[in-house]
């Protein structure tokens, strides 16, 4: 492997920048390349049939193309549904993301924990176990905040988002039986720690919130290791949707040392 081969992070929009920034703490002068597939967002409306086909064969065509060293797919829905598929159609090492119930369990006081993703997320099987095997002994409550991605996608283009749009999308899971209990919450979209200000003030004082965005970056740094990679020019990110509208994203990219933005 080229050790100018970037390490490729994937998602459907740019919630996947929270997985950069801890990466960039890690391995600062490690190439990467940032794919957002915003003509395919959201996911989480989709069927899985739909979310895996299309991650699959965008991975595949991206692959092909940019000859990553590493796959991140920085998407908790994609990851829950394609990850497998992907693993089994390309050679290249593939990390994924998902809920961070486990360290939400060694977290929580009072043993319940809510957990915010998207429709797909929150009903996979793959959660399901994740619960089972780490938060049997406590009470996961879940609850699908859709709503939240395109908040995080409007914030990061500079534009007004108010506490009261993201208490709207989220006041449903302490709403439920035994809402009142939680503690902490797990953020299972990339794109929901963009909003953690917003969140703590929805909530209120006494929540916790986890993702799992330090632990991916460490897997990523683990299995790059002995690859010494290095940056040969500029990093790029890339979206499949509109140019220009992704080119409102720009200031968020440059604070990351991101300054071209391409079409895939």
């Amino acid at each position: 492997m080229d050790r100018n081969s970037p390490i490729l992070l994937f998602d459907s929009g740019v919630g996947g920048l929270t997985v950069l920034a801890e990466l960039r703490e890690l391995q600062p002068d490690a190439p990467v390349l940032f794919a957002a597939d915003h003509a395919g967002m959201p996911y989480g409306t989709k069927t899985e049939p739909e979310v895996a086909a299309r991650v699959a064969g965008l991975l595949g065509r991206m692959a092909e193309r940019y000859q990553p060293s590493l796959i991140c797919i920085a998407c908790n829905t994609a990851s829950t549904i394609a990850l497998s598929m992907v693993r089994e159609v390309l050679e290249v090492p593939i990390v994924g993301t998902v809920p961070a119930i486990k360290p939400a369990a060694g977290m929580t006081k009072t043993g319940t924990i809510g957990l915010l993703g998207t429709e797909a997320t929150i009903r996979q099987p793959y959660v399901d176990q994740l619960e089972q095997d780490f938060a049997s002994d406590h009470r996961l409550l879940r609850h699908a905040a859709p709503g939240l991605v395109q908040l995080a996608e409007a914030k990061l283009r500079g534009r007004d988002v108010s506490v009261d749009d993201v208490t709207a999308e989220v006041r449903a899971l302490v709403m439920q039986p035994g809402g009142q209990d939680i503690d902490t919450i797990v953020l299972a979209c990339t794109h929901f720690p963009l909003l953690l200000d917003e969140l703590a003030e929805a909530f209120g004082d006494g929540i916790a919130f986890v993702d799992g965005s330090r632990g991916i970056a460490r897997r990523i740094a683990a299995l790059t290791e002995g690859m010494k990679l290095e940056r040969a020019e500029p990093d790029r990110a890339v979206t499949t949707g509109d140019l220009e509208s992704f080119k409102e994203l720009t200031d968020s990219f440059v604070a990351f040392n991101i300054h071209r933005l391409e079409r895939f």
